[in-house]
């Protein structure tokens, strides 16, 4: 089976490696074109290219896939089959119709819940109790293709983002290479989505990192916590200065104030809601480095009875 590879970040790279483990013809890597990142604005390859290229897989990175010249560039590769995995561009019919099997794309959620951009960050956000990886036939609606097969994986009550994000990666390939000769030899069907059921997950800005103490309780913002680490991080304003809250739990007790004020309650530091109080663990003040909360109010002793910003 000739593949064609679509995929960008370091969620798509345990499935690169499964296929070439597996001794898929691999005939193309797609990718994101580089990016400038970090201080000095370099640019930055995407981690599937890198991996591309170490395993000398031709790789193209064309700002749309779907304009004319890069569908006849595709259609010269005669791929059998594409594999995408948050590639992230939208792929437009013309690139649908190159490969004769289509293009399966492995979706970080259980379909149809948290379609779109943001699956594993909206499931964490949610409060949901597990989420997976979905093997889909893509289809021009967002997402809405129909289904190969799912594979569930459990949201532990301290995942982040960034902890959950490799474990659907994972689960995902495996199910992939489960899935791959299955449906080149026709042995498996695809079953519609029932549109009726699914929920969205748009992309992520940074101000959705922004907590708001007097509208939210305490065990959302403690998902808010989770959910946006390690991108973009929930903040919050002290005197007008952004202070990073990386980990944090919620409680249910916690002495009556305001939503946003700052506490020292039982040996922690711990911000009112109007539900509950978080119980700040991991902190990082503007210019300097992660730290424990209460190693920086040690330093910062003024801050007691102060309030974050509120809306």
């Amino acid at each position: 089976m000739r593949v064609v590879f679509l995929g960008s970040p370091e969620f798509a790279l345990p499935s690169l490696q499964r296929l070439i483990e597996a001794g898929y013809e691999v005939v193309a890597v797609y990718t994101q074109p580089d990016r400038p990142s970090g201080r000095g604005r370099n640019l930055t390859p995407p981690p599937v290219k890198v991996m591309a290229l170490a395993h000398g897989l031709p790789v193209f990175q064309p700002r749309s896939i779907s304009r004319a010249e890069h569908v006849e560039q595709l259609r010269g590769l005669r791929p059998d089959i594409g594999i995408i995995a948050a590639y992230g561009q939208i792929l437009r019919q013309p690139v649908l119709d190159v490969p004769s099997l289509g293009i399966l794309n492995v979706h970080a959620s259980l379909l149809p819940r948290w379609r779109g951009a943001a699956p594993i960050t909206a499931a964490i956000l949610a409060g949901d109790a597990e989420s997976g990886a979905t093997i889909m036939k893509v289809e021009l609606a967002l997402d809405a293709g129909p289904m190969l097969a799912a594979v569930r994986v459990p949201i532990a009550h301290n995942d982040t983002t960034g902890s959950l994000t490799p474990k659907i990666a994972e689960a995902g390939a495996e199910l992939l290479m489960d899935v791959l000769p299955r449906w080149a030899a026709g042995d498996l069907p695809a079953v519609a989505q029932d549109d009726a059921l699914a929920t969205y997950a748009p992309q992520i800005e940074k101000a959705d990192a922004v907590i708001h103490w007097d509208r939210d309780t305490a065990e959302r913002i403690e998902r808010q916590v989770r959910a946006h680490n390690p991108w973009p991080m929930a903040y919050s304003l002290l005197d007008g200065n952004p202070l990073r809250v990386l980990s944090a739990r919620a409680v249910a007790d916690t002495p009556p104030a305001l939503p946003g004020t700052i506490q020292h309650s039982g040996g922690d530091v711990v911000i009112a809601t109007p539900s509950g109080g978080l119980v700040i663990e991991t902190l990082q003040p503007p210019g300097r480095k992660p730290m424990r909360a209460l190693d920086y109010l040690n330093g910062h002793r003024e801050i007691i009875g102060k309030r974050f910003d509120t809306d």
